[in-house]
């Protein structure tokens, strides 16, 4: 595009010249351009039919109110996801002290074995877990096979007050694969059919997280397809767990169980001699990496549930408590989607 004619300095200005002068000109309009816009922008600022928008609430997530499946004896509300398949072995060791511990029996009863239990815990859904376990047993019955369900309900939420606890469900089917004694002594173990060696628990797990202490209360219901004369197929017991942090990788842990007899129960084994007492464990969680690991301190001699709701005899005041961990590590079954498609 051309500008302006240029003239000679002279008169008669006999010559004249043409200039072309294009980057002066877009430099000018681009200069025009951004001057327009900046007044437009000014503009809307300041132009109340702009209508504010109101932040987003926080959207709530789930909390984590036990880091693992389980406390001491006791399970808890946690569930995995989807897919995740939770290896785990559990180990109690012989009495650590009293008449059957100390250094001259079994090395604090590192040298005895009392129950060992190896489990799979698998994520069908975000909510329903199967699991598979193997446990030794202790007394009378031994070679335990584990079929249990758990389902998760509800789910404490962050941030939402219609959220306040998570509540999962606990059932299972222990099958004792040993081998029968003598129906004749009338024992335990005297199984008379494939039906007599099961027993099945119901457990209704519920808890809440309160700052860095998480709090579980736990009912549950046994029932034993066969037990000696004189003993309960039927039992309730009421537990408790609870979680307290005491750095960033080491947490305390405790939990309780009270179980509810008959009190003809009770007299036909005291008549025999035998007196319970209520499991009760304490210990230390430690959190590594791909790890968790438990370092435990129990008067249960057996780990399942079916088995040290109804006989635990072992007493904390006698020395009859021992040690035991539980060694977990969760692995990537199969791959899901999530909720964003990745």
């Amino acid at each position: 595009m051309y500008i302006l004619i240029l003239l000679d300095k002279q008169p008669p200005y006999s010559k004249i010249r043409f200039i072309y002068k294009p980057k002066t000109i877009i430099m000018k309009r681009l200069f025009f351009l951004s001057l327009l816009f900046t007044v437009i922008d000014s503009l809307a600022q300041d132009d109340s039919t702009v209508i504010i928008k109101t932040p987003l609430k926080e959207e709530a997530t789930d909390t984590k109110v036990f880091y693992s499946q389980k406390v001491i004896n006791t399970k808890t509300v946690e569930v995995h996801r989807k897919g995740i398949m939770e290896f785990s072995i559990d180990h109690y060791f012989g009495d650590l002290a009293g008449e059957n511990g100390g250094p001259k029996h079994g090395f604090f009863g590192l040298d005895a074995i009392k129950d060992v239990r190896i489990g799979f815990q698998i994520g069908l859904s975000d909510r329903l877990n199967v699991i598979f376990a193997r446990a030794k047993g202790s007394g009378f019955v031994t070679n335990q096979y584990e079929f249990g369900l758990k389902y998760q309900a509800l789910k404490q939420k962050d941030n939402d007050p219609s959220h306040p606890i998570s509540l999962t469900i606990f059932a299972n089917d222990v099958l004792s694969a040993m081998k029968a004694t003598d129906t004749a002594l009338h024992l335990e173990n005297s199984f008379e059919d494939f039906g007599s060696r099961h027993s099945q628990v119901v457990q209704v797990l519920a808890a809440r997280k309160f700052g860095k202490v998480s709090l579980q209360l736990n009912p549950i219901y046994l029932h034993t397809n066969y037990v000696e004369p004189g003993a309960q197929e039927n039992l309730f017991a009421i537990g408790g767990a609870i979680r307290l942090p005491i750095s960033k990788k080491i947490i305390f842990l405790a939990d309780y169980f009270h179980t509810f007899r008959s009190q003809s129960s009770i007299d036909f084994f005291d008549s025999r001699g035998i007196s319970f007492h209520d499991p009760f464990g304490i210990g230390f969680e430690i959190v590594t990496e791909g790890h968790v690991f438990h370092l435990n301190f129990t008067n249960a001699t057996d780990i399942l549930e079916n088995r040290f709701i109804r006989g635990t005899t072992a007493s904390w005041g006698d020395g009859e408590f021992r040690w035991a961990f539980t060694l977990s590590r969760n692995f990537i079954l199969f791959w899901t989607k999530n909720s964003n498609g990745t």
